[in-house]
């Protein structure tokens, strides 16, 4: 069978003294899946594989039940690894709607978990970035996403983007059956039309501004979401 290049370095790290999470990443479809499932197969622990690919938005139990179910089974297994496809790196968030049919249909917008997977491949020096404010509102918008992201995970959050045609919000936030509105603004521009739009649709419980003009970023990042509702 066909090894990649990278076979022989995710076997020696899985080899060493268990210090680490091991992360391969890239973009899908390249075979992280097929090299690692190559690599647990041919060395001498046992192991458990949980595939991420299409787990609704809605499921926030899905990461700990993995966990619990590996934990279960450590406790008599030494040396057990636990396997998890495509998990906790990045997230496609589907576009708000109340028909569930073309929530289900929308692109995705892709939203890191970790901000660093982003920016890493950046290249403009952080000067550079925040002098370019087309550059330093994407970085703002991904960083602030990713806290988002995270902090719903936990909350027991559901988080989705809106667009209607020039009309759109960063992120949507739901709780049961109540819904929040943010956007993300980086500069001093006051355009507030896509968060106007979505009022006058949705009727959301809060719809605000964070960055320049709204609320300040150090503060709704020191929030509890769960205040929002």
């Amino acid at each position: 069978m066909y090894q990649r290049s990278e076979y022989k370095l995710i076997k020696s790290r899985l080899e060493e003294p268990r210090r680490f999470i091991q992360v391969v990443m890239g973009p899908r479809q390249i075979g992280k899946s097929t090299v690692v499932k190559q690599v647990v197969q041919d060395i001498a622990e046992p192991y458990q594989f949980f595939s991420a690919d299409n787990i609704p938005a809605s499921n926030s139990n899905w990461l700990s039940n993995c966990w619990s179910a590996a934990r279960s089974l450590m406790t008599n297994i030494a040396g057990y690894l636990n396997v998890l496809g495509d998990s906790g790196l990045l997230s496609g968030l589907q576009k708000f709607s109340i028909d569930l049919a073309r929530r289900k249909a929308s692109i995705p917008k892709l939203q890191v978990y970790n901000n660093a997977l982003k920016t890493i491949y950046e290249p403009l020096t952080l000067k550079d970035a925040v002098m370019n404010r087309k550059a330093w509102g994407h970085i703002a918008e991904s960083g602030i996403g990713a806290f988002i992201l995270n902090e719903a995970f936990k909350k027991r959050i559901e988080v989705f983007y809106w667009r209607d045609r020039n009309n759109e919000v960063d992120f949507v936030l739901r709780k049961k059956n109540s819904v929040v509105a943010i956007e993300i603004k980086s500069n001093a521009e006051k355009k507030t039309e896509g968060l106007d739009k979505f009022k006058e649709m949705f009727n959301p419980k809060e719809a605000f501004i964070v960055g320049d003009g709204g609320l300040k970023t150090s503060d709704f990042l020191a929030m509890d979401l769960r205040a929002l509702f």
